[in-house]
């Protein structure tokens, strides 16, 4: 299948490779030409040489930072927006973190150039992207969905969550959770620390108590050595998803008291210029 790629980020690059280790021609689309080319060159992988490119495929997929890319590079104005230039019968499987009203918008205005539209959210990490481990939760027309499973299901664990909405909710409602775990997190090593004890003992003790969790798997070590330069979920980003799942909650009438107060964690930790650190530096203590 001629798959077109746009996104070769973190996420986005595990994805793609795994299309080219199955066996698909895949035409590559990146911000970075750098990035885009050594994907490439894991299989039968094209760099496109312009975004117009991607519209010459069966099958589009997007892995992007922020709705307002997608909104923009698909929809436009006219005849610039990539909807109005693929083939009416093609399907785009869209995997970003994005609010459920940007992907109704995006289903809607594919629907109107006769375009397909699922949303296939992405839960966990690159590195399970990278090993096709990461779940997929997946939403939209029944049809569609079991059209693609089978392919989905060569690069990451598809999960069916019925709407495209629901997929939305399932990403952002797991990243609010997960990020508000890590306040938490982050706050007992700060008493912790004030309190007098060591940080390595008090990361032994905790994982071996009920305080244990995925959070503390993947972020405990940097938040007992401080130190938070391996990057694993930029914290500008883990924020974009705290704002997009908050006004998601609003919108839908939900008070949400302990989501905001960490979201305004991560604000100010923003605010100190952590930004391009871990998302863990929320908890930064010197």
């Amino acid at each position: 299948m001629r798959i077109g790629f746009w996104g070769a980020g973190a996420m986005g690059s595990g994805l793609c490779r795994n299309l080219l280790r199955n066996g698909h021609e895949v035409l590559v689309y990146s911000r970075s030409k750098e990035r885009a080319g050594e994907i490439a060159l894991a299989g039968r992988g094209t760099v496109c040489a312009s975004f117009a490119d991607l519209a010459d495929c069966e099958l589009l997929m997007t892995c992007v930072s922020r709705p307002v890319y997608l909104r923009e590079g698909l929809m436009g104005s006219g005849e610039k927006g990539l909807y109005a230039l693929m083939k009416k019968g093609t399907t785009h499987i869209e995997c970003s973190t994005i609010d459920p009203g940007s992907a109704r918008t995006l289903s809607d205005a594919a629907g109107a150039s006769g375009i397909h539209y699922l949303q296939a959210t992405l839960g966990k990490t690159p590195a399970m992207a990278e090993k096709a481990l990461e779940p997929i939760f997946l939403g939209g027309e029944t049809a569609d969905k079991s059209r693609f499973l089978p392919l989905l299901g060569t690069i990451g664990k598809p999960v069916d969550v019925g709407s495209i909405e629901a997929s939305c909710a399932a990403k952002l409602l797991s990243n609010l959770i997960g990020m508000t775990n890590l306040c938490v997190l982050a706050e007992g090593f700060r008493a912790g620390e004030a309190l007098g004890l060591d940080p390595h003992v008090l990361l032994g003790i905790l994982r071996d108590t009920g305080a244990a969790s995925f959070q503390m798997d993947v972020r405990g070590d940097m938040l007992a050595d401080d130190s938070y330069d391996d990057v694993k979920f930029r914290l500008t980003l883990a924020l974009k998803d705290m704002v997009l799942g908050t006004d998601m909650a609003k919108e839908a009438a939900l008070s949400v008291p302990l989501f905001d107060v960490a979201k305004k964690a991560f604000e100010g930790a923003l605010d100190k210029g952590l930004g391009e650190l871990d998302c863990a530096a929320v908890g930064r203590r010197r």
